[in-house]
């Protein structure tokens, strides 16, 4: 018998190759036994009465259920903020020029290697929770904001606190080529090396599950990038990066060199990189928070991607600074409004391709027998109602690994 089975509601599968918009069954039913989906169709296809099948019987009166949301970029555990650097932006400065001239990444360093764990967990609880109260049930952090061996643990121990104390499945990533710190300032090559010296302690400490870098004229060389990703490959720990936000420096292409799993940003992309990346099979994240925050106008290639069939995500890039974002169902409407999406597209994004995003595509982000029973119950009379409303959450009830919060 299974532990509990959900009925007479419209399923938002977003499996491949159903043949149906957003894989939809119209008057459905799912069923999860320990945590997993162990039957999902239409009610009619029952092999009996839900009552005689499962412990616990839910109605959903009609409502949609989709996977539980997948939230693949973000940065939440940090201290401090950075609203000043918001205004100066609105005044004229750039992010460039603020970050040259010791603000941006650096200035949350500071902040970030100032508060100890409790605090960080503290600060960061209300942001996930945000996210959790829309419907995400899987989200990724990401270090960055420590930039030496011990502050980059700290923060790595801080997300997995979060993934413990709150109904969310964590994936953590390592960012330790974010920025060069000020103790490294105009010897960024001796700091990747610092870094690539890290790697062996991270992965031993169990608590990265891939690594990043931002591979930009304000970050880092290709060729550091490189020397980052050959020492993750090294200690087997796969790879993303921050690619092409503000310029083209090739990052696409350098992702897939290293079968990464996602390459994020990517306005400046091009054709090339884009084709790498149809290549390896590694996932486009598009991060509309940031390019609405910092009014940026190169858009990315959306279309070329369409075009190469690379799977598009979509995340909130939750930061202090260039995305202070803590809803991803803000992010859907955005990656519609300004990017030209469908609204199928961006729920793909933050459900299937979200999940591939993060290594988990077997796992999570449709609903199909055997993945994570992770679902979002939404009272809506259509999906594309969650990219077409601004400011409002229908979300009704959400389940966890096959439990009802």
């Amino acid at each position: 018998m299974w532990d509990a089975i959900w009925i007479g509601g419209r399923l938002a599968t977003m499996a491949a190759n159903s043949g149906a918009p957003y894989g939809a069954i119209e008057n459905g039913a799912i069923a999860a036994e320990a945590g997993r989906i162990a039957w999902v169709g239409p009610l009619i296809a029952l092999p009996g009465p839900p009552e005689s099948l499962a412990r616990k019987v839910h109605r959903l009166d009609g409502r949609w259920l989709t996977p539980g949301l997948v939230d693949c970029h973000t940065h939440l555990v940090y201290g401090g903020d950075r609203a000043q650097e918001f205004e100066q932006r609105l005044e004229g400065a750039s992010y460039a020029e603020i970050a040259r001239a010791g603000g941006g990444i650096v200035s949350t360093v500071r902040a970030t290697r100032a508060a100890d764990e409790d605090a960080l967990g503290a600060a960061a609880k209300p942001r996930i929770e945000a996210l959790l109260a829309e419907g995400v049930t899987t989200i990724e952090i990401k270090s960055g904001y420590g930039l030496d061996l011990d502050q980059e643990l700290k923060q790595l121990r801080v997300a997995r606190r979060l993934g413990e104390s709150l109904p969310v499945t964590v994936k953590t990533t390592f960012l330790g080529a974010h920025a060069v710190p000020p103790e490294y300032r105009d010897r960024d090559a001796d700091y990747i090396e610092t870094v690539v010296a890290m790697m062996p302690v991270v992965a031993a400490s169990g608590l990265a599950d891939a690594v990043d870098a931002f591979c930009e004229t304000i970050g880092f060389t290709p060729e550091q990038t490189a020397r980052v990703f050959e020492a993750a490959r090294a200690q087997g720990l796969p790879v993303k990066l921050h690619a092409d936000q503000l310029s083209d420096l090739g990052g696409a292409a350098l992702a897939a060199r290293f079968q990464a799993l996602s390459a994020d940003h990517l306005e400046y992309t091009s054709e090339d990189g884009i084709a790498a990346m149809a290549q390896s099979g590694t996932v486009a994240v598009l991060l509309p928070g940031a390019f609405y925050t910092l009014r940026e106008t190169k858009q990315p290639p959306v279309e070329a991607l369409r075009r190469a069939g690379v799977p598009i995500a979509i995340a909130s890039d939750s930061n202090p600074g260039s995305a202070p974002v803590t809803s991803l169902l803000l992010m859907i409407n955005m990656a519609c409004t300004l990017f030209r999406l469908t609204p199928e597209e961006a729920l793909l994004g933050v459900t299937r391709h979200g999940a591939q995003a993060l290594g988990l595509g077997a796992s999570h982000g449709t609903l199909e027998t055997g993945k994570v029973a992770d679902f979002a119950i939404w009272d809506i009379e259509r999906p594309a109602e969650l990219a077409y409303r601004v400011g409002f959450n229908p979300l009704a009830a959400k389940v966890k690994a096959g439990v009802a919060l």
